[in-house]
């Protein structure tokens, strides 16, 4: 095995008086969703030297250590005088802290939402802070007039982001990032970060689309030479691309008939991270979410939102026994508002006992609505297997409300005939039935699979078709390893993979099996099995098309036969 790479600091110039300061690790961070692809991450701070110093963008604790020693190496913190804070959060107080020990001059910069953040986050620290309302600058001198850009979503109310006017940088936080580590400072061949890029999108920024165009329309204007985010390349060479496509997606999740309304309120960032992980799941079958941080919002926005919603999902911590007060005010908004005809969801965290999250759920239950999945209940903070699970559930609520739409819909017009005899004719279509497994950390998934197929001879490769809102979709990325069992003819192992499993269950549970050389389940009773790894994937409908190249395989009955699909429509499986 390769050793782990250790945690680094790169610092080079970006511009006339400005550097970065990448800090690094090749290892993943804490149990988020957008880090699940597992391919490392950096924390991107900035200093720019003029007649005045900022800093922007101090990274959290993982890196405080290497980071203050690597800053310290540079430049005389004594001579500090600003730093500028697109979001504050718990993770970042260890480093502010020890940067306020070498450096108790200084004056923060942030937004209103981001002092009151800070001030409880170092709550025995006396902090200098200025707060940015949306029309200031900061003048450093030699032309570095800072302008501020407020950017603010239910995820971070505090966002902000900073436009250098004298090199054009546009410092964008959590905008435009990929969790990817790498020597490359810059995005050159752009496109190898396309997959990473659309992943961070769907995790942090998809259920809030609405803040995300706002954000969009505040930079248009400006002249920019490069995005600076707080993770991954910075983004110049695909910098007009990036743009579009985030406009792109946030429009594509706009644009759904369905929405759902997923209200929380977190104390520590646990329950935020769960709604986090539920919204991806939700987004993934093609249905809109509102994301709504009850702290951070009036009740009739709550409202506004119930109305128009097609579900909604309430998520809270356990304070002192009892729900928030934010949380309780938005279930007399909901309860109030929401038609019992509506789907509901409930979800939280806790540390010693999930009070906030039984009184939610009986509030419903005894109102006469409907739970579109168990509730969810995670002690502490949430793990891989966890999340995972959320995911599956934001699916399955969605798939119900996507039911739903379909039974109340109009029957077909006559018109439908010629769609009719065209889906007839794609059915004839067929493939050999497979039970593809994957297997990522401690996150297994499985799905039977028909939609495979051969495609190279050198390197033997194939693709499989699999469903954007399948539960193992989120297993199936580039350098993702899985197995692909193939059936032989019989009914026993295709009914198992049929049935319908509940978010987070183990799908090879009572089944035979043995591990492959690249972790990932066999089935005993399958005909060959195939181990592969994904070299590619491809968007293509309501699918993604994963090409896999194969780097081993075994044969486990030789005389049997391949079972196959028969079908008589091509509308579905």
């Amino acid at each position: 095995m390769t050793p782990a790479k250790p945690r680094d600091v790169q610092v080079l110039a970006t511009g006339e008086d400005t550097r970065v300061l990448r800090s690094r690790t090749w290892e993943r961070l804490k149990f988020e969703v957008e880090y699940s692809l597992q391919r490392g991450t950096t924390a991107n701070s900035f200093l720019i030297e003029a007649e005045k110093t900022a800093l922007i963008d101090p990274p959290g604790e993982s890196f405080t250590e290497i980071y203050l020693a690597a800053l310290q190496q540079r430049f005389d913190l004594k001579k500090l005088d600003y730093v500028i804070l697109g979001h504050v959060n718990p993770n970042r107080g260890a480093t502010l802290t020890a940067l306020l020990k070498l450096a108790p001059q200084i004056t923060f910069v942030c937004s209103n939402p981001a002092a009151i953040a800070l001030r409880a986050a170092l709550p025995d620290q006396t902090l200098n802070i200025t707060v940015v309302r949306g029309e200031e600058t900061l003048d450093l001198g030699k032309g570095h007039e800072l302008k501020f850009i407020p950017t603010p979503s239910p995820r971070w109310p505090d966002g902000l982001c900073t436009y250098d006017p004298k090199t054009q940088i546009l410092y964008t936080d959590k905008f435009f990032g990929a969790h990817v580590c790498g020597d490359q400072v810059f995005d050159e061949g752009w496109k190898i970060y396309s997959e990473d890029r659309r992943f961070y999108f769907d995790c942090l920024h998809a259920a809030q689309a609405r803040q995300v165009e706002s954000a969009l329309d505040k930079i248009a204007d400006l002249p920019v030479q490069f995005y600076a985010p707080s993770h991954g390349p910075l983004v110049r060479y695909g910098l007009t691309e990036l743009t579009h496509l985030y406009r792109q997606w946030s429009q594509d999740q706009k644009s759904t008939d369905l929405t759902v309304a997923l209200l929380y309120a977190s104390a520590y960032g646990n329950t935020a991270t769960l709604a986090q992980a539920i919204a991806k799941g939700i987004t993934k079958a093609g249905v809109g979410v509102e994301l709504i941080n009850c702290e951070a919002v009036e009740p009739a926005e709550i409202q506004e939102a119930i109305e128009k919603c097609a579900g909604f999902i309430i998520g809270s911590p356990t304070l002192g026994g009892h729900a928030p007060t934010q949380i309780q005010t938005a279930l007399g908004v909901v309860l109030s508002n929401a038609t019992k005809t509506k789907l509901a969801g409930v979800f939280g965290s806790y540390g010693w006992s999930g009070e906030a999250i039984d009184l939610l759920e009986s509030k419903l239950q005894d109102a006469g609505y409907k739970l579109g999945f168990e509730p969810i209940r995670v002690k502490f903070k949430p793990t891989d297997v966890t999340l995972q699970q959320c995911e599956e559930a934001g699916t399955d609520f969605a798939q119900a409300l996507i039911k739903s739409q379909k039974l109340r819909a109009p029957k077909q017009s006559v018109n439908a005939a010629q769609s009719d005899r065209t889906a007839q004719a794609v059915g004839r279509l067929v493939g050999s039935l497979c039970v593809v497994a994957a297997k990522r950390g401690e996150v297994t998934s499985g799905m039977l699979a028909s939609w495979v197929s051969q495609a190279t001879f050198n390197p033997p490769g194939l693709t499989v078709a699999v469903a954007k809102d399948r539960a193992i979709e989120s297993l199936m990325h580039k350098g993702d390893k899985f197995v692909l069992n193939i059936l032989a003819e019989g009914k026993q192992l295709r009914k198992h993979f049929m049935k319908s499993f509940a978010p987070g269950e183990d799908r090879f549970a009572g089944l035979e099996t043995k591990e492959a050389n690249n972790g990932c389940p066999v089935l005993d009773g399958a005909l060959a099995y195939l181990e592969c790894t994904v070299d590619n994937r491809m968007e293509c409908g309501d699918h993604w098309l994963v090409y896999a190249v194969v780097e081993n395989g075994h044969v486990q009955q030789a005389t049997g036969m391949t079972a196959v699909q028969q079908r008589k429509t091509g509308s579905h499986y």
